[in-house]
């Protein structure tokens, strides 16, 4: 527990009250291996593997439901976060859900371009997790190209530079890995 309540955002773990509102409140509830109190549970509980190797902060829509009821003020979507970006660290998956590799792939992207290109994004996940899984997408990846809703190639934007330099600082002190 002192791992997480360590983290940036992990605080929020030492102030839940275990009401249960967080549970009651989220939309994606129904989806988590855990409920949002059942996670903060196990984790106070040292249940750290059972944690990170659920699905339960890969479900967290960070829609803020639980935050905005919560008579604690809890944070839980940070709480989440931490947990996510802990499992991504450790490469921890659930069951084949590859959302470390999306995460990791999406920071290259942005990394190198400044922002999202949703084409080189698939592409570059593709590659890096089930080349020919990128097969079976192909018929909407056509039709999203002949609508004109799938560039080519992606923009690259100004301030480039400062964007790697911030993720590069992001970096240094622990987050985004």
């Amino acid at each position: 527990m002192q791992e997480i309540a360590a983290e940036p955002g992990g605080e929020y773990i030492l102030w839940c009250a275990q009401c249960g509102t967080c549970s009651g409140s989220c939309p994606n509830v129904q989806w988590m291996d855990y409920s949002p109190r059942k996670v903060i549970a196990l984790v106070r509980a040292g249940k750290r593997k059972e944690v990170l190797s659920s699905n339960s902060m890969w479900c967290c829509a960070s829609c803020h439901l639980c935050t905005v009821r919560c008579p604690k003020g809890v944070e839980m979507p940070e709480l989440m976060h931490v947990l996510g970006c802990i499992a991504t660290r450790e490469g921890i998956t659930k069951g084949g859900v590859s959302t470390p590799t999306v995460y990791r792939t999406l920071a290259d992207v942005v990394n190198r371009q400044g922002r999202v290109h949703e084409l080189g994004l698939m592409g570059r996940f593709f590659l890096r997790t089930n080349p020919l899984a990128a097969l079976r997408m192909m018929p909407v990846g056509l039709k999203l190209l002949r609508r004109g809703r799938l560039p080519l190639r992606g923009e690259k934007i100004e301030g480039t530079e400062q964007i790697k330099a911030m993720l590069k600082e992001v970096q240094t002190i622990g987050g985004g890995k």
